[in-house]
């Protein structure tokens, strides 16, 4: 009895002890993007309603998850294998290998910022306001021949002379041309650009540039001036979300539809406490989400009573939906606008359930 009790006391310290390569998601707070956080409004929009609501919510949901340099002991994997509310996952699938913790973080934090645009569009739309698309300069490779003359968030208008309408048209106008030749570009100045997003104007000031390209180190032979091209967008009022400390590109659904209720009669929710998660992109197609179980755990302890969910996620949530809460599987921010007028009428019988099949 004697040795069984030393050796159980050997495995408890081992347990405690020896770090094993898991970390651990659970549920995380919600924040209702009606209202306001550390004393702010979450969503601020410039000359429209301040965020006092009816007592509705469209809450974002998130997941806690351990930090970076945190190493999970044996004793607390198995305990939240054990649990409900947690998830134990490997290591990497939260930190992978070839990142460190910073650019993990970066990553996150660049996925959020990507989300509140991506929502500002697909809101703006579902209400038929304007919104002008501009080419910009997305990123300038450290070394490459525009460092220094082109610049991230430049707007560009032509290369060439030939006017520019999508991000793919920049390369092909520029692998026109062969290594060590001269590519007119014209541009509007990224201070330019911020001073008309300010004040909800056009940008101007369109300036000639010059860069001499170079051949591409990898894949075939071809010119390159060592820039990203992507999109960016000007809207008819100044949009900002107030909201810090999350990452992650999940609350995009929820950001837009509470853009929609700040930008529309009433009151979108009719006073019920709704939550969701999902990504969304500029045409308003709601994406997957990692988490789902723990966000669903999240919203119901908040207080919800509805969760719109991606239509790619509902398999999994459908497996263990919380006692009193409801399910809405949406695929497009219309179908979540539509779920939503069904839930402020009370006609909820019709609602898009989802499934476990």
């Amino acid at each position: 009895m004697l040795a069984s009790l030393l050796m159980l006391i050997a495995l408890l310290c081992a347990g405690v002890l020896i770090p094993v390569p898991y970390a651990e998601m659970s549920p995380g707070p919600t924040y209702n993007t009606l209202g306001e956080h550390n004393g702010e409004c979450v969503l601020q929009i410039s000359g429209r309603k301040s965020c006092e609501t009816t007592g509705g919510h469209l809450n974002m949901t998130t997941v806690r998850v351990t930090g970076s340099e945190y190493r999970m002991n044996l004793v607390e994997a198995v305990y939240g294998w054990l649990a409900h509310d947690d998830v134990v996952v490997p290591h990497s699938t939260l930190y992978p290998d070839d990142k460190t913790p910073d650019q993990v973080d970066q990553q996150n934090a660049e996925e959020f910022t990507q989300s509140q645009e991506s929502a500002k569009v697909a809101a703006l739309r579902a209400l038929k306001k304007p919104v002008t698309a501009h080419v910009i300069v997305g990123a300038v490779q450290k070394g490459a021949p525009a460092q220094g003359t082109l610049h991230a968030g430049d707007v560009i208008k032509s290369v060439d002379g030939t006017a520019v309408r999508e991000p793919d048209d920049v390369a092909k106008l520029v692998t026109k041309h062969k290594p060590g030749q001269k590519v007119v570009f014209s541009v509007v100045p990224a201070k330019n650009v911020a001073a008309a997003e300010k004040s909800g104007k056009q940008p101007t000031g369109e300036e000639r540039v010059s860069v001499t390209t170079t051949k591409a180190d990898k894949g075939p032979a071809r010119a390159i001036v060592g820039i990203q091209a992507g999109v960016d967008y000007t809207f008819p009022f100044r949009i900002d979300i107030k909201l810090a400390d999350v990452g992650g590109p999940s609350a995009g659904l929820m950001f837009a539809l509470g853009i929609v209720d700040r930008l529309s009669p009433g009151d979108l929710t009719g006073g019920k406490f709704i939550a969701g998660t999902g990504t969304i992109d500029d045409k308003g197609t709601v994406g997957p989400i990692g988490g789902i179980e723990m966000k669903t755990i999240g919203a119901r302890e908040a207080g919800a009573r509805y969760f719109l969910t991606p239509k790619e996620n509902c398999a999994a949530a459908a497996k263990d939906v919380p006692s009193g809460l409801r399910l809405v599987k949406v695929h497009t921010i219309d179908d979540a606008l539509t779920a939503l007028e069904k839930i402020r009428k009370g006609d909820t019988a019709g609602l898009p359930k989802c499934t476990t099949g």
